[in-house]
């Protein structure tokens, strides 16, 4: 049985390059920076989490809610091939239980902030809106998309942030948690206007606060579907 099932659904990502240097200190042992086209990028993600299963068992009023994330992209050799997965800088979700849980097992780095989002269908285009409150300040991913699904392209920068089927969390500098997404190939819906406020010293400290100051490289909204995460692993070097 899967440890968790659900579904990711509306997945805004807003993605940047970055120098690779800034990410060494949270790179899991025994994994490294994957690069697209010789480019290290992050991405501000937010998305709906819906129909929670832990275990096969819902959790009352903790079923459906939003997160915003901080992540970037590391790959694993193992067994003659590569393994690719994401590494989480931080979480975010209206909910402390799933904090408590995620930090507690996964040694994930969520924590919880009150949140909220907006969705509108117009006739020819769709509207996302993630908020989550940081010292009494909203904070905003707000993006605006073609109406009909298209495909992701195969060998797109698209294809990269979206293909990655791993979790890697930092334990110590010799020990990594590592587990499995499993999800079909998404759809995307293209973006045409992207009106994202985030206050980013404030939120992820000064470490990213540079960030403010780039250009996303791309920004696009990955239907999404339904999603299992299985039981972690230990990987010890």
């Amino acid at each position: 049985m899967s440890f968790l099932t659900a579904e990711w659904n509306n997945l805004a990502m807003i993605n940047y390059v970055v120098e690779p240097k800034i990410l060494e200190k949270y790179v899991p042992a025994g994994t490294e920076l994957d690069f697209f086209e010789g480019k290290c990028y992050v991405s501000f993600i937010g998305f709906l989490f819906e129909n929670v299963k832990v275990l096969g068992l819902k959790i009352p009023f903790h079923t459906d809610f939003e997160e915003v994330n901080l992540r970037f992209y590391v790959r694993r050799f193992e067994n003659g091939a590569w393994k690719r997965g994401a590494v989480f800088i931080s979480e975010i979700v209206p909910k402390f239980a799933i904090s408590f849980i995620a930090n507690t097992f996964y040694n994930e780095h969520y924590e919880t902030f009150p949140m909220k989002h907006t969705l509108k269908v117009n006739d020819n285009s769709r509207e996302f809106i993630y908020q989550w409150k940081v010292n009494e300040k909203w904070n905003t991913i707000q993006v605006e998309t073609n109406k009909g699904p298209i495909a992701i392209e195969i060998g797109s920068e698209a294809e990269f942030i979206t293909e990655h089927y791993f979790g890697y969390n930092k334990v110590s500098d010799h020990e990594t948690i590592e587990y499995q997404v499993t999800h079909p190939r998404w759809q995307q819906y293209e973006v045409t206007s992207n009106n994202s406020t985030i206050n980013i010293e404030e939120v992820y400290g000064k470490e990213f606060a540079f960030i403010k100051d780039l250009k996303p490289t791309s920004v696009f909204l990955a239907v999404g579907s339904k999603i299992s995460i299985e039981d972690k692993r230990k990987i010890k070097l």
